[in-house]
C-alpha cells in the first residue's frame, strides 16, 4: 500500500532534508564527528567516561601486525573484529568459537587464520571504510546475547538503536537479523525492525521491508512478547552518550550481554530514518516537544531518561 508524503508529514515523520538542515547540521558540530566516525575514538573515550563498551583486546594498525594476529586471540573463544571507519556495519567479522584450528563464525562456517589475515589486511587498507581512506581494524570481545535475544534472531546479536536528541532517548527501536538479511540487522536488506516503547522496552509494531510483521519470518516467535531486560539502564547508557560527544542529534546503539548487562556498541551522527518506520509513528512531534524545553537547563542522564519515559510511553505519543 502506497502513502503519499503529505500523510507522513502529517503523522510527523521526519524527512531526509529537514532530519540534515533543521538537526544536524543544527545540533551537530562538525568538529565533533570524529568521535563517532572512528569506533576507536569513541572507545577510548567511553572509557574516560566510565561508560560500558565491549572490552577492547587489540588494535591492528599495520600491515606487520597482522602476522601476530594468531597470537592476540590465542585465549579467547569468541571475538569480533571491526574497521574503526567502517559504517552499516561493512568489515564487521564475528568468530563465535573454534573447530580445531579453525575459526568458527556467526554464520557457522569456518574460516583459517589466513582468511582472517587478509580480511585485516583489507580493512587496514580502507576496503570498508567511510571514504575509501586507511583505517585500522578493532578487536574486542564477543557479545553472549541473552537467551531470548538468541531465539528471536536468525544469526548474529539483536541490537537496540536509540534516537538521542539534547541528551533525551525520544525513539527506539531493536533490529532483527533474518535469512533474508544474511544475518545482517540492516532493515533495507530484510532485517525485522521492532519499535520499542520508550517507558518499558517492549515491543510496540514490527515491520520487515516496511510492511507490519508480527512474527519472526525465520524462528515464527511471537514479536508482540519482547521485552528489553535492564531497559532502564539501557535509556541512560545512551542518554549519556550525549556528555560524551555534545552532538545534539544521535543514533546510539547499545546490546544487551547475558553476564554483563547493556553495552553501547557505536554511535552515529547522522542515524536513519527507518526508525519511524518500525515504531509506526514520525519522529518530529518528539523533537519539538524536546525543543520547548529550556535549553539552558540540561539535567543529569537519569531525570533526562525519566522525563522520556513519562512523555513518549505508548499512551502519551
Amino acid at each position: 500500500m502506497w502513502i503519499f508524503p503529505f500523510a507522513l508529514r502529517k503523522q510527523g515523520f521526519l524527512g531526509m532534508n529537514r532530519r540534515n538542515v533543521d538537526y544536524v547540521s543544527r545540533y551537530n558540530s562538525r568538529s565533533r564527528y570524529p568521535l563517532v566516525d572512528n569506533k576507536l575514538k569513541t572507545k577510548l573515550l567511553a572509557e574516560k567516561f566510565s561508560l560500558s563498551m565491549p572490552r577492547l583486546r587489540g588494535v591492528i594498525r599495520y600491515q606487520y601486525e597482522t602476522a601476530a594476529f594468531a597470537d592476540l586471540v590465542e585465549n579467547l573463544d569468541g571475538f569480533a573484529i571491526k574497521p574503526a571507519k567502517g559504517t552499516g556495519g561493512k568489515g564487521i567479522l564475528v568468530i563465535k568459537g573454534r573447530s580445531g584450528d579453525r575459526f568458527v563464525k556467526s554464520s557457522g562456517r569456518t574460516i583459517g587464520i589466513e582468511e582472517i589475515k587478509r580480511h585485516l589486511s583489507n580493512i587496514l587498507a580502507g576496503l570498508y571504510s567511510l571514504a575509501g581512506t586507511p583505517d585500522v581494524a578493532i578487536i574486542e570481545d564477543l557479545i553472549r546475547p541473552v537467551e531470548m535475544f538468541e531465539q528471536l534472531s536468525y544469526t548474529g546479536v539483536p541490537d537496540i538503536r536509540i534516537i538521542v536528541f539534547k541528551g533525551y532517548p525520544v525513539m527506539a527501536m531493536m533490529r532483527l537479523s533474518t535469512r533474508a538479511s544474511d544475518g545482517k540487522a540492516n532493515l533495507h536488506k530484510g532485517a525485522v525492525g521492532v519499535g520499542l516503547d520508550i517507558a518499558t522496552g517492549r515491543c510496540l509494531h514490527a515491520v520487515q521491508y516496511s510492511r507490519r510483521v508480527t512474527r519472526h519470518p525465520d524462528t515464527d516467535l511471537a514479536l508482540d512478547a519482547l521485552a528489553v531486560p535492564d531497559w532502564q539502564n539501557l535509556l541512560v547508557l545512551a542518554a549519556r552518550s550525549f556528555e560524551l560527544t555534545r552532538l545534539g542529534y544521535i543514533g546510539a546503539d547499545l546490546v544487551v550481554d547475558k553476564n554483563r548487562g547493556p553495552f553501547l556498541l557505536e554511535l552515529n551522527a547522522r542515524p536513519g530514518l527507518s526508525i519511524q518506520i518500525a515504531n509506526g509513528t514520525g519522529l518530529l512531534p518528539r523533537l519539538e516537544k524536546i525543543e520547548q524545553l529550556d535549553p539552558d537547563l540540561i539535567p543529569e542522564a537519569e531525570k533526562r531518561v525519566a522525563f522520556a519515559m513519562g512523555a513518549f510511553c505508548s499512551g502519551n505519543f
